[in-house]
């Protein structure tokens, strides 16, 4: 057996691969092209990937070609009207991250909320030697507990949120973007209701047609000024434009985000020009990648390729 990795980079060189060896041949590059897939694949019985396109283009002439494994959950980038033309099973991951981006969504949170940039560098510019006081708390800030927490998605993600936010004293709310999520435990509400009593808004959803541009200028108007705003979506969930708007006429207080419309940030990303870290934080997509998660992720990756060949 031939297993390829496509796009190797995207899992990091620090993660242990060496499961893989011991299944067949197994050859990594760092990124591929849809043209260098192409060549790379010819002689393939597996493939592993994140970000590359599959299709006719990248895999036509892998004729060996058997399973195809997304180290993602994501498989919008798989034909999969050509895998199954072709008869080639395809495998994608959910359930790795969980616990790793609920983490990052309270440290983004925490991040604005307690105004830590602001903090942090009032004692590194040395105004805290020799102040008059052994205490600075002119950015003033709030407790979490009692607040409003309103979650848009409650699939695992939002739900390990909105168990840690109860804990934290706060009153959870989420609204069902698929309108057929029922959590027993927190209370469901419609979209306009949450946008407008909730202090932190967290987005845990994923990308499809109810989704697609779900905040914009209209929603961002209906919150509070006093809101938070964290994505750990998807990025197109989000008009850029109108959350860049709402930032700076001071709409919302602050907004963290961990994915964007396009991936890396383009130059002619709106966000790019807000540089007050207490109305924006942005964070390359590193919700998902702690190494627990991408080890999780591989051990998953190596599982299905042992189930599908009865290794």
């Amino acid at each position: 057996m031939k297993i390829v990795f496509l796009d190797a980079k995207t899992i990091g060189e620090d993660i242990d691969l060496s499961g893989f060896d011991a299944l067949g041949e197994v050859v990594k590059y760092g990124f591929s092209t849809p043209e260098e897939a192409r060549a790379r694949t010819k002689d393939a019985d597996v493939i592993v990937l994140n970000k590359v396109e599959i299709n006719e283009r990248s895999i036509g002439e892998a004729k060996n070609l058997k399973l195809v494994c997304v180290t993602a959950t994501g498989t919008n980038n798989l034909d999969k009207e050509y895998l199954d033309k072709n008869h080639i099973a395809w495998r994608n991951v959910a359930g790795y991250s969980t616990e790793t981006v609920a983490q990052h969504t309270f440290a983004m949170l925490f991040y604005l909320l307690e105004k830590l940039r602001y903090y942090d560098e009032y004692v590194k510019s040395e105004s805290y030697v020799g102040d008059v006081t052994f205490t600075h708390f002119s950015n003033v800030f709030h407790e979490l507990s009692g607040m409003t927490w309103g979650i848009i998605g409650m699939g695992a993600i939002g739900r390990r949120v909105a168990e840690l936010a109860k804990l934290f004293g706060c009153r959870v709310i989420y609204y069902s973007t698929s309108g057929k999520n029922n959590q027993q435990e927190f209370e469901r509400v419609g979209f306009e209701k949450l946008l407008e009593i909730s202090d932190i808004v967290s987005v845990h959803a994923p990308l499809d047609d109810n989704t697609r541009g779900l905040m914009n200028e209209k929603a961002f108007a209906q919150m509070k000024k006093e809101a938070i705003f964290l994505n750990l979506g998807r990025g197109p969930i989000v008009v850029e434009q109108d959350l860049a708007d709402a930032l700076n006429k001071g709409v919302i207080a602050a907004a963290g985000l961990d994915v964007l419309s396009v991936e890396p940030m383009q130059p002619d990303n709106p966000l790019r020009a807000i540089k007050d870290s207490q109305k924006l934080l942005i964070t390359p997509h590193i919700a998902w990648a702690s190494v627990e998660a991408r080890t999780r992720l591989m051990k998953m990756i190596e599982g299905q390729i042992r189930e599908y060949f009865h290794i």
